[in-house]
């Protein structure tokens, strides 16, 4: 018989190797806020090379930066707030 204890690292392994009760979570927020600028640079690229509307890249940026801070904030705000419903055990 062999003494050694299976790894929980080891696929097949007789012991489980992740045992929290956490959910997984979801996509960061970051990663949808920079994936929604990049999207919203790539319209307003294929719009301005269309020539249906001609854009100031300052404007351009300044409402990207803005929309960007909004949406990090505001996501931050709602992932904290669904994070935070578990019950405290009163230690500091």
């Amino acid at each position: 018989m062999s003494s050694q204890t299976p790894d929980p690292y080891v696929p097949g392994s007789t012991t489980a190797a992740h045992t929290d009760s956490a959910p997984p979570s979801g996509a960061r927020v970051g990663t949808v806020v920079w994936g929604m600028i990049v999207l919203a640079l790539a319209a307003l690229i294929i719009i301005a090379q269309l020539g249906i509307i001609t854009l100031n890249g300052t404007y351009v940026l300044i409402g990207l930066l803005i929309g960007a801070g909004a949406a990090l904030v505001v996501g931050g705000l709602l992932s904290a707030r669904k994070r935070d419903n578990s019950p405290t055990t009163g230690k500091s």
